[in-house]
């Protein structure tokens, strides 16, 4: 006989109505950029209370799979967003600063992901877009900026790589990634080196861009395995 209470062995209803918004999904009844039926209606059709209603939208929104719009009118409601980067982010910081993943762990991840990224782009015919990328290069070429400011440029140069790449669970991940370990990246920036690691740093990335344009999806992954490598060896992670 099963020792566990009927709460603890079925579902509560505010999860009920999330598996409910899951096969409305999975149907295509809603879709990316739709807006949902309002909480009166889905509390009805699903027979649950507006308030368990309300807890599922609310961790929705958390996960970064809806935006809510409050008021009324046309663009009140809660909207399906089709690019939920949000949720995996959060989950990777949290597991991060619980130490649930470890930081050596994260970067290995990161070595993964990132090689099959440049491989990927350098092996593309014709020629990925590398447009984005290269202009968060020159953003990152002004002098004046701090190494916060660097490194977050830096971060979101990564991603761009991965978004020209066109796999979009890879560039999720890879944005979630590198905001899990954003303040470890940030506290490691030694003050009294970080003018000459931001100059290579600065060169490595020109780098990875020339291998990708070359075509050479051997020099790409290299590149990219010691540009990871050598910044994370260098702050001790």
């Amino acid at each position: 006989m099963s020792s566990q209470s009927p709460s603890e062995s079925s579902p509560r209803a505010w999860e009920q109505v999330l598996a409910q918004l899951e096969r409305m999904l999975v149907s295509g009844e809603v879709r990316p950029g739709q807006r949902l039926p309002g909480e009166r209606a889905l509390a009805a059709d699903l027979g649950v209370g507006r308030s368990s209603v309300r807890e599922a939208l609310r961790v929705m929104e958390a996960l970064g799979l809806l935006r809510a719009q409050t008021g009324s009118g046309p663009n009140a409601g809660a909207m399906i967003v089709a690019r939920p980067t949000g949720g995996m982010s959060m989950l990777m910081r949290m597991q991060v600063a619980a130490q649930g993943f470890p930081v050596s762990d994260v970067v290995r991840t990161r070595l993964v992901l990132e090689s099959e990224v440049m491989r990927t782009l350098a092996a593309r015919r014709p020629a990925a877009d590398l447009a984005a990328a290269v202009e968060l290069l020159h953003s990152m070429d002004d002098r004046t900026l701090s190494a916060t400011e660097f490194l977050i440029l830096d971060s979101q140069f990564h991603v761009a790589l991965a978004d020209a790449a066109g796999n979009q669970v890879v560039a999720a991940m890879m944005a979630g990634l590198r905001e899990s370990i954003e303040s470890y990246v940030v506290a490691g920036a030694d003050a009294t080196t970080w003018p000459v690691t931001c100059t290579r740093l600065r060169e490595e990335h020109r780098g990875l861009v020339d291998a990708v344009e070359a075509g050479d999806p051997q020099l790409a992954e290299r590149r990219i395995l010691d540009h990871i490598r050598g910044y994370y060896e260098g702050i001790g992670a």
